[in-house]
């Protein structure tokens, strides 16, 4: 009977049928709006309009703090309040003090009441605003964009009625341009995208969307310093909407400022259970980034929760790569820091009648709809012994779980807050057999610390009201949580369980093959820190979810190594040639500029003597047309050496394979200019050069519509060709792991971990210009 009256009511106030019956699906706004109505009704002595009624909805919908229902009920019933416009500055005014008492004048003349705003007034508003674009919507006529017509309107009558100002528009546009034409009824032409092959000679520095470059982006610094993201500023947490307040938030606040000076504060919290991923390159820029561009500082927290998965070896691993990454932590924590305080505060949620000990089974929470706990009003007293007796370890894994009382976003009710886990901990030993839950510890963790800003990616929005419910309710500080959209790339997995089917199947060697979009797999590639903070940059710090092409990373990787890289010449497939003519008695010193388009940046120096060796696709003795290398009758040039080659003869072995060439030599200046120069080595170093391609053949290897028989079916052959006896000349001799060069003609190589005395081991980091079957 109840549900049926509430419909009424709320159909009353204007609401669809459809739309009455979902609001009804949420208590606490159907609550809410059911008290809303019930008091303007009272005020009215009468039925509601739906003007007020749209009113209404909007407020019960909104409002985050329902000690000040009554007095905007009464400012809406009363017609005081009549616009939207006006009611959102209305919220907008409580949520910003939430401190009673009200100051009625500030919040009146904050809000517009008793601003009146004359038709006459609408009508030069919008004619003004016509007038400043009168040439251009004579030209675009229908086609223009009228909504800048009205916020240029609005802009110049804040209080004014959005409705009226939109009739005033439709009407002098109507008499300026008369009726609608054909024409006019066409769609306009949507901008034609650009296609990915236009876009691979762009600057890493293009802004992002869709996944390929559309233009200049600002610096990554630029785009979190200041009022860039509309955040709020320390000590306005109250500020933020949907932030919770209580009768004790502005006293914390208080102590907070004191506590901090005004100081932005943000963390860096990874789970110790696996090795960071590109994913959470832009988390450690965006947590690092935010604090560095507005002075602040940034904790990297360890979530060290869950002993049964974490290894020493990700705690150094995740430490090296926010290093390798540029940043430093202004202090290195572990929620294990506050396991006392966490206990006790746990204690002390039960004492307050708002956490459990509960029995039900982790296979009884799971799903949509788990039945609620039996155990959920069981008496105060009884959960505290019951705690306890968890904490002395009476208890097996998975018999009891405290669990808090409230219900999340998605649905989810009580959440875990401690479980019970006898693997001994990595840091305090055996002391403990019960650890908190990531919804427990995490705000409470940020609470501690005096965060400010805690950045998290979209899929934790369905546990902010958790967040700022369990602060509340133990009358901490409470500290914001923003989102923002994960990063994630085409042609790989990232998941921690994924790659660790991956080693097992022998599809990779470790956490650190080149293949994968782990953090220390693209260092020992050769990508350079800088170029995936650019890459971060580039995709902008973005609300949505984003998925990148692999080769607009790479396109960061060539703009760094481009000016960093010094280049050298390396050999493939090598072949010889003996120079029969050679100008000297012994070898020439050759100089090579480190970077030929600025040789102020210096020069290495390599051997060139009459045996050298070159790329064997560098000569064909039956070339296809167009073919510029060397070839009968058609000469090349030896890069830097002033020399020119020409065949004499072919030396083939019993297999008719050709083994050698022999060929003469001449001055470069000392006749015609050659088609092509190409790259050589002379007395070169023996090396193995790994070359990558894509490990993946399909660009999604885990959507089962793309890939019906799972990501280990999707592996690509050719993604690891290794070339054992590659030659590269002596001014590599001394590089060490990391090390990064260009080969000319070649691409951007790295000196791999795997080289010892005598042998290197390059790693092609990508190649000099993209492949355009990659996009």
């Amino acid at each position: 009977m109840a549900t049926v009256d509430s419909l009424s009511l709320f159909t009353g106030l204007g609401l669809s049928e459809h739309k009455a019956r979902e609001t009804l699906k949420n208590t606490a706004l159907s609550a809410q709006l059911r008290e809303a109505a019930t008091q303007a009704q009272q005020t009215l002595g009468s039925t509601i309009d739906k003007a007020t009624g749209t009113l209404l909805y909007g407020l019960a919908s909104r409002l985050r703090d329902p000690r000040r229902l009554s007095f905007l009920v009464s400012y809406i019933a009363n017609r005081k309040i009549h616009t939207e416009t006006q009611l959102s500055a209305a919220l907008e005014y409580v949520r910003s003090h939430p401190l009673d008492p009200i100051n009625t004048t500030d919040f009146e003349q904050k809000c517009g009441v008793g601003v009146m705003v004359t038709p006459e007034q609408i009508e030069e508003a919008v004619e003004a605003a016509i007038n400043r674009h009168r040439s251009k919507l004579l030209v675009e006529r229908y086609h223009f964009n009228m909504g800048l017509l009205m916020g240029e309107a609005r802009a110049a009558l804040k209080w004014a009625d959005g409705k009226m100002i939109k009739h005033e528009v439709d009407m002098q546009v109507l008499h300026l341009l008369g009726p609608k034409t054909e024409t006019d009824l066409e769609k306009k032409p949507k901008v034609a995208k650009v296609r990915p092959e236009e876009t691979a000679g762009r600057s890493a520095k293009d802004v992002v969307e869709n996944g390929e470059a559309v233009g200049q982006t600002l610096s990554l610094m630029e785009q979190l310093r200041g009022e860039a993201l509309k955040f709020h500023k320390p000590g306005e947490n109250y500020k933020t909407p949907g932030y919770v307040t209580t009768p004790h938030t502005m006293d914390l606040l208080k102590q907070h400022l004191e506590i901090t000076g005004g100081q932005v504060r943000t963390r860096f919290p990874p789970e110790p259970n696996g090795i960071l991923h590109i994913g959470h390159a832009k988390a450690i820029n965006f947590n690092f980034g935010y604090a560095k561009a507005n002075n602040g500082v940034c904790f990297l927290r360890f979530d060290d929760t869950n002993p049964e998965k974490e290894e020493a070896k990700f705690f150094t691993a995740i430490c090296d790569m926010v290093a390798w990454l540029g940043y430093t932590p202004y202090k290195v924590t572990y929620a294990s820091d506050y396991f006392d305080q966490l206990y006790a505060w746990a204690v002390e949620l039960i004492h307050r009648g708002q956490a459990y000990v509960c029995h039900q089974r982790g296979e009884e929470l799971k799903g949509h709809n788990p039945l609620p706990s039996p155990w959920r009003d069981r008496p105060t007293e009884e959960s505290l012994l019951l705690f306890e007796a968890m904490r002395k370890g009476k208890f097996a894994e998975g018999e009891a779980t405290l669990r808090m009382k409230l219900i999340m976003e998605d649905g989810k009710m009580d959440p875990v807050a401690y479980r019970v886990k006898y693997t001994p901990h990595h840091r305090t030993g055996d002391t403990w057999c019960i650890y908190p839950t990531y919804d427990y510890t995490h705000c409470l963790c940020d609470s501690i610390e005096h965060i400010t800003h805690s950045l998290c990616t979209k899929e934790f929005q369905a546990r902010r009201s958790s967040y700022f419910w369990l602060c509340n309710a133990l009358d901490v500080y409470c500290p914001v949580q923003w989102e923002y959209g994960r990063l994630n790339l085409h042609y790989a997995v990232v998941s921690k369980r994924k790659i660790l089917q991956l080693v097992a199947a022998g599809a990779v060697r470790d956490w650190d093959d080149p293949r994968l979009f782990t953090l220390t797999a693209l260092r020992r590639r050769g990508f350079p820190p800088e170029a995936i903070n650019n890459f971060c940059a580039r995709v902008g710090v973005t609300v949505a979810q984003t998925t990148m092409e692999p080769h607009l990373l790479e396109a960061c990787v060539r703009d760094v190594l481009n000016d960093t890289a010094p280049r050298a010449m390396a050999v493939l497939e090598s072949l010889q040639v003996v120079i029969t003519n050679f100008p000297a008695a012994k070898s020439l010193d050759i100089q090579v500029p480190n970077f030929p388009a600025d040789e102020t940046k210096g020069f290495h120096q390599v051997p060139f003597g009459p045996i050298v060796f070159i790329e064997r696709t560098d000569f064909k003795e039956e070339p296809e047309p167009g073919y510029k290398r060397l070839a009968w009758g058609q000469p090349v040039g030896l890069r830097h050496t002033g020399y020119i080659i020409e065949l004499q003869h072919v030396v083939k072995g019993p297999s008719g394979c050709v083994e050698s060439l022999e060929v003469t030599c001449r001055r470069a200046d000392a006749g015609e200019k050659p088609k092509a120069f190409i790259h050589w080595v002379s007395q070169p170093l023996k090396c193995e050069i790994r070359l990558y391609e894509r490990l993946f053949q399909h660009k999604n290897p885990e959507d089962p519509a793309e890939v019906p028989g799972g990501f280990l079916s999707d592996l690509n052959p050719a993604s690891l060709q290794v070339v054992e006896a590659a030659l590269v000349d002596c001014s590599v001799a001394l590089a060490k792991p990391f090390d990064k060069f260009q080969f000319e003609r070649l691409g951007y190589f790295s000196v791999d971990p795997d080289s010892y005395q005598g042998q290197l081991v390059f790693n092609r980091t990508v190649t000099l210009k993209e492949d355009p079957g990659k996009v």
